[in-house]
Protein backbone atom coordinates (compact mmCIF):
# COMPACT_ATOMS: atom_id res chain seq x y z
CA UNK A 1 0.00 0.00 0.00
CA UNK A 2 1.22 3.50 -0.66
CA UNK A 3 1.79 6.28 1.82
CA UNK A 4 0.72 9.50 0.01
CA UNK A 5 2.64 12.43 1.55
CA UNK A 6 0.15 16.06 0.98
CA UNK A 7 -1.96 18.22 2.08
CA UNK A 8 -5.66 18.91 1.51
CA UNK A 9 -4.45 22.27 0.41
CA UNK A 10 -2.97 21.43 -2.27
CA UNK A 11 -4.46 21.25 -5.57
CA UNK A 12 -2.13 18.15 -6.91
CA UNK A 13 -2.57 16.38 -3.79
CA UNK A 14 -6.10 16.59 -4.41
CA UNK A 15 -6.28 15.63 -8.00
CA UNK A 16 -4.10 12.52 -6.86
CA UNK A 17 -6.49 11.36 -4.22
CA UNK A 18 -9.47 11.73 -6.42
CA UNK A 19 -7.31 9.33 -8.99
CA UNK A 20 -6.52 6.82 -6.98
CA UNK A 21 -10.13 6.60 -5.03
CA UNK A 22 -11.62 6.70 -8.53
CA UNK A 23 -8.67 3.57 -9.46
CA UNK A 24 -9.42 1.79 -5.93
CA UNK A 25 -5.42 2.21 -5.43
CA UNK A 26 -5.04 1.70 -2.02
CA UNK A 27 -2.90 4.06 0.10
CA UNK A 28 -2.71 5.88 3.38
CA UNK A 29 -2.82 10.00 3.24
CA UNK A 30 -0.60 11.43 5.72
CA UNK A 31 -1.60 15.13 5.87
CA UNK A 32 2.30 17.04 5.99
CA UNK A 33 0.70 19.96 7.58
CA UNK A 34 -1.66 18.15 10.96
CA UNK A 35 1.31 17.51 12.95
CA UNK A 36 5.00 18.43 12.51
CA UNK A 37 6.14 14.45 12.77
CA UNK A 38 4.39 14.23 9.64
CA UNK A 39 6.31 17.49 8.16
CA UNK A 40 9.64 15.96 9.50
CA UNK A 41 8.94 12.47 8.07
CA UNK A 42 8.31 14.22 4.51
CA UNK A 43 11.32 16.42 4.72
CA UNK A 44 13.33 13.71 5.59
CA UNK A 45 12.47 11.71 2.07
CA UNK A 46 12.70 15.63 -0.14
CA UNK A 47 16.21 16.31 1.65
CA UNK A 48 17.56 12.40 1.60
CA UNK A 49 16.07 11.50 -1.85
CA UNK A 50 17.68 13.82 -4.37
CA UNK A 51 16.94 11.98 -7.10
CA UNK A 52 13.71 12.61 -6.53
CA UNK A 53 12.88 15.61 -5.83
CA UNK A 54 16.04 17.62 -6.58
CA UNK A 55 14.67 18.96 -10.22
CA UNK A 56 11.14 19.77 -8.55
CA UNK A 57 12.76 21.80 -5.94
CA UNK A 58 14.89 23.96 -8.56
CA UNK A 59 11.34 24.99 -10.17
CA UNK A 60 9.81 26.34 -6.92
CA UNK A 61 8.09 22.79 -6.50
CA UNK A 62 7.80 21.76 -2.76
CA UNK A 63 7.45 17.87 -3.78
CA UNK A 64 3.76 17.28 -3.02
CA UNK A 65 2.24 14.77 -3.34
CA UNK A 66 5.19 12.20 -2.31
CA UNK A 67 4.23 8.65 -3.08
CA UNK A 68 6.02 6.13 -1.11
CA UNK A 69 5.83 2.44 -1.99
CA UNK A 70 5.89 -0.48 0.75
CA UNK A 71 10.21 -0.65 -0.79
CA UNK A 72 10.66 2.83 0.33
CA UNK A 73 10.30 3.78 -3.02
CA UNK A 74 9.39 7.59 -3.84
CA UNK A 75 7.94 9.51 -6.42
CA UNK A 76 6.08 12.69 -7.15
CA UNK A 77 4.90 11.83 -10.76
CA UNK A 78 1.41 10.47 -10.05
CA UNK A 79 0.39 10.90 -13.63
CA UNK A 80 2.83 9.33 -14.88
CA UNK A 81 2.25 6.02 -12.79
CA UNK A 82 -1.55 6.17 -13.80
CA UNK A 83 -0.50 6.24 -17.48
CA UNK A 84 2.04 3.41 -17.03
CA UNK A 85 -0.59 1.20 -15.55
CA UNK A 86 -2.94 1.99 -18.57
CA UNK A 87 -5.37 4.21 -16.66
CA UNK A 88 -6.72 7.78 -17.78
CA UNK A 89 -6.00 10.66 -15.68
CA UNK A 90 -8.96 12.42 -14.01
CA UNK A 91 -8.32 16.04 -14.05
CA UNK A 92 -10.74 17.45 -11.65
CA UNK A 93 -8.56 21.01 -10.23
CA UNK A 94 -7.10 23.78 -12.28
CA UNK A 95 -5.50 25.89 -9.34
CA UNK A 96 -2.40 25.95 -9.34
CA UNK A 97 0.30 26.42 -5.94
CA UNK A 98 3.62 26.63 -7.28
CA UNK A 99 5.86 29.95 -8.12
CA UNK A 100 5.82 28.30 -11.91
CA UNK A 101 1.92 27.71 -11.83
CA UNK A 102 2.31 24.01 -11.88
CA UNK A 103 2.45 21.61 -8.58
CA UNK A 104 3.37 22.07 -5.53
Amino acid sequence: MFKIYGSKKCPDCRSCKINFDHYKIEYEFIEVLDNLKNLKTFLHYRDTRKDVFERLIKIGDIGLPAIVDENDNVFTDWEKYLLDQNLDIIYSDNESCSLGSKGC
